[in-house]
């Protein structure tokens, strides 16, 4: 899924559906990558070779360096970020969020009634300049992100805008927070990452401050250069961080094109890439000397949108229904992932990623099963006036048109696979291959489509970060609601988690919310990414982190 983070998400979704394209090691064809895990040759960073340096592609240099600003929020330069920026708390492999000590010492829920939460500051904790962090950066990151001052161009204010008031607490290295409404999700949603106050108090800054590079970091790396001629970006050890001492010396980005990727690898230029879903990278990472496949099951899933608006064509749930049914998602996952991952693990839910604690398959009645479908069809009127006919009711041909973006081997795909197999029930789909550079804005944004394909992205805040995708359409506010399909129900659920503390109760919300997205057919799930990554074998605690954060400051080599 693309990290649905507010209505700034649509650039999200360009830069992630768009990432897919796509020796010896730990992955082989035909073997299951286990759940909840992750594959990064996992080494005690003690015993890891003192210095090396980190070679990574990427597609493109960050547009701006500021996360919480609309065109910065984005996965590649969120990976960038991990390395320079604090957090309060980090994903973990279970799907679920962690503390970062490095800088808190303490996040604790004080007060439910009204919800206060109080942070403790790492006491070292310091920016870039020497000017140690304390509340106020945590204010004033508040007052950027809450949407009081429409001047802000901020991601989403989630969370944000549901805080009253943040006050020291003892000392300046305690925030408390005081929040005007609960918010169940404030562990993994609030403060990722932390931006220093004479940045987030001025909306310029805020704004455009940070397009060419990131000016005050407080992380175990900082930023020796970006160049924007040769497109990279290196960073090097922090020679002020508090925390455990990094053992890579450098880190360097440099912007590769997807098809140079193997070659790159092979001639020793960067130390890793990720795979994806495509078997060409994939097979030709397996016959670079060196290079380990590293897999497990990431946040990301693979889905078919439905176009219910009013008017729509698929308007209709039961007819939603009814093309649900008709379609093997196993089919699609064996063809498009099958030679990667083996046999393909199906995604079952909506909200909680694989191997989540929360994780529930809740498909139960969408398996495939054309009978059915057939005779839905029928029941609803749709009926082939000859065998072989496409179907018809009231003088209208039951046809479809899927929608995909023109450079993406993956969508076209499934679209074509879904051609063949709805056209065995007398439903016909016309693929309409886009460019990828108009697709969300004119065609998916708007609803300019029947059927759709691209990548979602699950969080470990799920609620906060799934919600928008379900809300109420209101004329151009949609949220990430792109089929227009909504449920009232959905919403009240969703609303309820937002604010449910027990953590159980808001886990059980979760899953009936599924239940009843299913029952909506809002949009298929397909399967999970790959989660591939081609790994030079001397690269220790990097590769297929599965539903985590990266974790920089323990990467290094192996003697």
């Amino acid at each position: 899924m693309i990290s649905w983070r507010g209505r700034a998400a649509v650039a999200v979704a360009v830069a992630v559906a768009l990432v897919l394209a796509g020796c010896a090691g730990g992955a082989q064809p035909g073997v299951a990558a286990p759940h909840g895990t992750q594959d990064i040759n996992p080494r005690d960073p003690a015993t890891l070779r003192d210095g090396g340096t980190l070679r990574l592609p990427l597609d493109n240099l960050p547009v701006n360096y500021n996360y919480n600003q609309t065109d910065g929020h984005e996965d590649q330069t969120h990976d960038v970020l991990w390395a320079l920026m604090p957090r309060a708390f980090d994903e973990s492999p279970d799907g679920g969020v962690t503390l970062n000590t490095d800088l808190l010492e303490a996040a604790d829920l004080i007060s439910s009634n009204p919800q206060v939460v109080r942070y403790r500051i790492n006491p070292k904790a310091v920016w870039s300049t020497g000017r140690p962090i304390t509340w106020e950066d945590f204010a004033a990151q508040v007052r950027a992100n809450d949407g009081s001052d429409p001047t802000y161009q901020f991601s989403d204010k989630t969370g944000y805008v549901d805080i009253w008031r943040v006050g020291p607490g003892a000392t300046s290295k305690e925030v408390v927070v005081t929040f005007r409404k609960p918010f169940a999700e404030w562990r993994g949603r609030l403060f990722n990452g932390l931006y220093p106050e004479e940045f987030n108090a001025d909306p310029a800054l805020f704004n455009a401050g940070w397009t060419q590079r990131p000016e005050v970091t407080a992380g175990p790396f900082r930023v020796e250069s970006i160049d924007q001629t040769a497109k990279t970006i290196t960073l090097v050890r922090n020679e002020g961080w508090w925390g455990a001492r990094p053992r890579l010396e450098k880190i360097v980005w440099t912007v590769t094109e997807r098809t140079a990727l193997a070659d790159r690898l092979a001639n020793n230029e960067i130390d890793a890439y990720e795979i994806g879903s495509s078997t060409d990278l994939f097979e030709r990472a397996r016959a670079i000397p060196g290079v380990a496949v590293r897999r497990a099951i990431p946040k990301q899933y693979y889905h078919v949108t439905f176009n219910g608006a009013p008017g729509a064509i698929l308007a209709d749930r039961a007819l939603r229904q009814a093309i649900a049914r008709g379609i093997d998602r196993a089919a699609i996952a064996q063809r498009l992932v099958g030679r990667i991952v083996g046999p393909p693990t199906l995604m079952g839910n909506h909200i909680y990623p694989i191997g989540s604690t929360g994780y529930r398959d809740n498909s139960g009645g969408f398996g495939f099963d054309p009978a059915a479908a057939q005779r839905e069809l029928d029941a609803l009127g749709w009926l082939r006036p000859s065998p072989g006919a496409v179907r018809v009711k009231d003088g209208r041909p039951l046809r479809l048109r899927f929608v995909v973006p023109s450079a993406n081997p993956i969508s076209e795909q499934v679209g074509k696979i879904v051609l063949d197999q709805l056209a065995r029930l007398g439903v016909e789909v016309v693929i309409d291959a886009v460019p990828t550079a108009r697709f969300f804005v004119d065609f998916v944004n708007v609803g300019n489509f029947d059927l759709t394909a691209f990548q979602w992205v699950n969080t470990g805040s799920p609620f906060s970060d799934a919600a928008g995708l379900y809300q109420e359409p209101r004329d151009s506010d949609i949220g990430g609601n792109f089929g227009r399909i909504h449920d009232p129900a959905i919403s009240a659920k969703f609303a309820a988690g937002v604010g449910e503390l027990d953590d159980a109760k808001r886990t059980e919300l979760g899953n009936e919310i599924d239940k009843l997205i299913w029952d909506e057919v809002h949009h298929i799930p397909l399967f999970p990414q790959t989660g591939a990554w081609a790994v030079r074998d001397t690269l220790a605690n990097f590769g297929a982190r599965g539903l985590a954060d990266p974790d920089y400051a323990r990467t290094g080599f192996t003697p």
